[in-house]
């Protein structure tokens, strides 16, 4: 609330300062003017903080979860004021890879062979400068998974890292097969219901550090296979706890929202090409078992993964590919506390399709939902160049579980 009151009142003095050396003749001259944009000024800032702050929708199914994200992260229990001029979904979504800014974090690159003859690109922040965790076997571990097309350039990714880069932890991103510049060795992608890839990096994260606490986060698509993964194993993973964010539950309702005319001209399409851009620099490892010029006249996501996703993983139709991908049905699975963090107006992941009853019956399951925020938006501030609320919740998450989370076994 302080942040938003510093905001607010710079934007006045900005709003005065405006007024007064610029705005000094003619319809605005005479004060009439100056009336109005007051009067405007206040009704949107009355509306803005009635309608469009709140604070986020915390779903557990147990208390004790619940309690302990109320001691120990309380940013999911607080108002969440998303940026004054920009807090529509497409807006949020869309300006964010541009407004924020991109730290510098210098990255280890380490490629992993998997059992089918491929190999898997892992940068790491080996975070060798911190004081908190001196020894590097029992320096604490984060795995991070981006989105869709994404790498461990994204800003979203760095943002993570640098934010939480003070806490003395070890972070390492796990970027899917063929997106990070590395050479496919085998016919073979990623998709978010084949976990295979994850569990081959987890294995080998955890084989190098088994004294270091360890834990994982997923955005959008990433957070989907995080999901599965662990719905798939329960509890018998050496992970120690999870948060996923702006993940699509339902496949079905994700891509049937996306081909809303509006939603596909702005994201889909888009997204569309970038899948197929990034499968056509590999192009000679398909063709025997797809047709890539079919692939790459594909129109929307639906229809690449019909063309070429589930081709690749031997599914016989899409439905069942996207049956298989959509983590909502393996929630009740998952066997250690897990934060998932979802705004309601996110068109990529509607929110009638959100599991909230199913995360009532888990007691190591808490959704924060947030009535605006877009998809991997979360903007807050004036001008977010900096943090969103999106990583404050993942610095306080993680920070909360390592430091705190032997609390939960003994409530």
């Amino acid at each position: 609330m302080q942040r938003l009151a510093m905001d607010l009142r710079m934007l006045s003095r900005e709003l005065s300062h405006y007024l007064e050396h610029q705005v000094r003749v003619g319809f605005f001259g005479s004060g009439v003017g100056f009336s109005l944009i007051l009067g405007f000024s206040v009704a949107y800032a009355c509306y803005y903080l009635s309608s469009i702050a709140k604070k986020p929708q915390l779903v557990t199914g147990g208390e004790s979860f619940s309690r302990f994200l109320q001691d120990h992260c309380p940013v999911v229990t607080e108002t969440y004021y998303p940026t004054v001029w920009c807090w529509e979904s497409r807006g949020q979504t869309l300006l964010r890879p541009f407004i924020t800014s991109k730290p510098l974090v210098q990255y280890r690159n380490e490629l992993i062979k998997t059992a089918d003859g491929g190999q898997i690109s892992l940068d790491w922040f080996d975070n060798d400068n911190s004081k908190r965790y001196m020894d590097a076997s029992t320096r604490p571990t984060v795995l991070l998974l981006p989105g869709l097309t994404g790498t461990s350039k994204e800003s979203y990714i760095l943002h993570m890292i640098h934010l939480s880069e003070e806490l003395g932890y070890r972070y390492v991103v796990f970027n899917n097969r063929g997106v990070a510049g590395e050479n496919l060795l085998t016919p073979r992608t990623y998709c978010c219901s084949n976990t295979e890839d994850l569990e081959t990096v987890i294995h080998h994260v955890h084989s190098l550090y088994p004294s270091a606490p360890f834990l994982a986060a997923g955005v959008s698509m990433g957070g989907m296979l995080l999901l599965n993964y662990l719905g798939k194993i329960g509890p018998k993973t050496p992970l120690k706890a999870a948060a996923t964010f702006s993940v699509g539950w339902n496949t079905f309702a994700c891509t049937e929202s996306l081909e809303k005319p509006l939603n596909w001209l702005l994201f889909n399409y888009y997204l569309t090409t970038c899948l197929q851009s990034s499968v056509n620099k590999h192009r000679h490892m398909f063709v025997k078992q797809i047709d890539m010029d079919h692939v790459m006249k594909a129109k929307s996501i639906r229809e690449f993964d019909k063309r070429f996703t589930s081709v690749m993983f031997g599914y016989q139709t899409i439905d069942d590919y996207y049956t298989d991908a959509s983590p909502n049905r393996r929630l009740k699975s998952v066997g250690i506390p897990v934060l998932c963090l979802n705004s309601v107006d996110d068109v990529f992941s509607p929110s009638h399709a959100i599991p909230i009853e199913t995360a009532k019956q888990n007691p190591n399951v808490a959704l924060v939902l947030t009535s605006y925020g877009g998809h991997i938006g979360f903007l807050e501030g004036i001008w977010p160049r900096q943090s969103t609320y999106m990583d404050r919740v993942f610095k306080q998450f993680v920070q909360a579980m390592i430091e705190h989370g032997h609390e939960l076994s003994s409530m």
